[in-house]
């Protein structure tokens, strides 16, 4: 092995055991006789010494090297000689046992242990200029090296801020770069971004407000509170808005070094330049984030979703949840409906998270405490949500006793959705769909693109359809007015507007094209189910569906 080449981890200050372990020191045979524990103190420079007082000429992080003559011949002396070491912050001394001495001063060893002095002796003679050559020229590359990594930094973090890059990416470069956990908080303490690196959500989140909040505030960047972690603030319009965090290595437990303050640094100085360039609030957007990994449950555990849902200031614990998506009429700006609607939730004091599922629809996802009736609590949701978005469709699925199984009830609420017609009547003192109300009008609409419901309807009134088509007569009006007044001919004739003997002759009219019994009750039933498919059929489609169509076609 080259002896100019670093034996420790790239990336770092070689330590005083790795200097130890080159080739120009090794054969000399070092062996650590005191100070042991502390051999991973990094080594700034090398100093060779002969003097009685070398401590003047020290700045910290000195290798220092003697061959002992100047070691003086009192123990007061030799004390005195090593607290000077120690106080300036030497990273070790090395003595060597070939001139003056062949083992070393008892009181020197006990010195160096009471200060905490690694006290390295070498058996054999060594080449001291060489040692300083050799390690000079580690430092001298780390430091350059360094420099290079700090120059990839800052060009790093400069391109991201030019292409406009959002939170989820800063915090995505910041963790790759470190190798850290990082996550960036708000100023009530919600986390809203992590970004995790060999740990789990759920490790880096759990109980994250109380953590969060033993973790004093700091003006710089710097490291603060029982857990250790380095912090740096983020600001908005010149005021303090949160702080983005780097999370200890557990269980190694490395220590932050400068490279980790730049990385956060630039972090920060980014992310705050993000925050007044970019228009969606990032609370928005974490809510949006969660909601959509909650829904395609794309969390990596049930533990992972848990701490991210609670380290956003959703309560889990002693929960449950019910899913409520509410479907936007077209032109509607979706931004501000959900603005409005997360607003007008917080005013209440609802438990919620509020987030675009897709373009035209709104995702909430409500926590109760099981004690609290849920359809109440959903009107409320609702009632604002109608307020937000005039014209919109609110459908709620069954509630979720778990979070795990709150995907489920997004699926619920989904489907009611599908199968809501326009038009579909509300029960009285309703403003939402639930499951129950989807019938069998409901049922076709969710059906309307399966070809055999569209087979069935063409093939019960597909004639009658084309009499009308050619010949501008309303026999399927006169059909329905026939069929939902349950085959009452005078009900039917009062609600169609005609004459009895006139629907008695459109009447026999149909029972001739479609060759139906009109007087069975399961022909009646068959034609029934068939207008209500043709209804599915013409009906326009909700801007939800299309959303989900254009998605459809665009994974093919």
């Amino acid at each position: 092995m080259s002896e100019n080449r670093e034996p420790g981890p790239a990336g770092r200050s070689p330590t005083v055991a790795d200097v130890l372990a080159l080739p120009v020191l090794a054969g000399g045979e070092p062996r650590v006789v005191a100070g042991e524990e502390h051999v991973d103190r990094a080594v700034r420079w090398v100093h060779i010494t002969e003097l009685t007082d070398p401590a003047s000429f020290l700045k910290g992080g000195e290798l220092v090297l003697t061959t002992g003559m100047p070691l003086p011949d009192d123990p007061a002396g030799v004390r005195r000689y090593v607290d000077e070491l120690a106080a300036v912050g030497a990273a070790a001394l090395v003595i060597e046992l070939v001139r003056r001495y062949h083992r070393p001063p008892d009181v020197l060893v006990r010195a160096c242990r009471a200060r905490e002095l690694p006290l390295v002796t070498l058996a054999r003679d060594v080449n001291f200029l060489e040692v300083t050559q050799v390690v000079h020229t580690l430092i001298l590359g780390h430091q350059a090296e360094a420099m290079r990594r700090t120059q990839g930094v800052h060009e790093a973090f400069t391109a991201l801020t030019l292409r406009g890059a959002g939170p989820e990416e800063v915090l995505r470069a910041a963790a790759g770069m470190s190798g850290r956990t990082v996550v960036l908080e708000d100023l009530v303490h919600r986390a809203l971004v992590c970004e995790t690196s060999g740990s789990t959500a759920g490790a880096a989140l759990t109980d994250w407000e109380r953590r969060s909040r033993t973790t004093p505030v700091t003006d710089r960047a710097g490291v603060s509170g029982p857990e250790g972690w380095l912090t740096a603030p983020v600001e908005y319009q010149g005021e303090r808005w949160g702080r983005v965090v780097m999370l200890p290595v557990v269980p190694s437990g490395r220590a932050f070094g400068p490279e980790d303050v730049t990385v956060l640094e630039r972090t920060a100085m980014a992310l705050t330049i993000a925050r007044l360039t970019r228009s969606t609030p990032w609370e928005r957007t974490a809510h949006r984030d969660v909601l959509r990994d909650l829904v395609e449950q794309r969390h990596r555990s049930p533990g992972d979703a848990r701490a991210r849902v609670e380290a956003l200031g959703l309560p889990v614990k002693d929960a449950r949840f019910v899913a409520v998506l509410a479907d936007l009429p077209a032109q509607e700006d979706t931004g501000a409906a959900e603005t409005r609607l997360s607003g007008a939730l917080t005013a209440t004091g609802a438990q919620v998270l509020v987030g675009l599922l897709s373009p035209a629809r709104l995702g909430v996802l409500l926590a109760l405490r099981p004690s609290r009736p849920w359809r109440e609590a959903v009107e409320q949701v609702s009632r604002a949500a109608l307020e937000a978005a005039p014209g919109a469709t609110v459908c709620v699925g069954s509630p979720a006793g778990d979070l795990a199984d709150v995907a489920r009830s997004f699926r619920e609420a989904a489907r009611v959705a599908e199968a809501t017609a326009p038009g579909l009547p509300l029960p009285s003192g309703r403003s939402f769909h639930e499951r129950s109300d989807i019938g069998l009008r409901g049922l076709l609409f969710a059906l309307r693109d399966d070809l055999r419901v569209q087979d069935y309807a063409e093939r019960q009134l597909g004639p009658l359809l084309d009499h009308d088509a050619r010949h501008g007569t309303d026999l399927v009006p006169t059909l329905r007015a026939y069929l939902d007044a349950a085959g009452n001919k005078t009900v039917a004739a009062r609600s169609a507007g005609l004459s009895r003997e006139t629907v008695y002759q459109r009447l026999r009219t149909i029972e001739r094209l479609l060759g139906r019994d009109l007087e069975s009750g399961e022909q009646r039933t068959e034609l029934h189910a068939a207008l209500h498919a043709v209804d599915a059929l013409r009906a326009r489609p909700h801007p939800a569906d299309r959303d989900r169509d254009r998605d459809r076609d665009r994974d093919r």
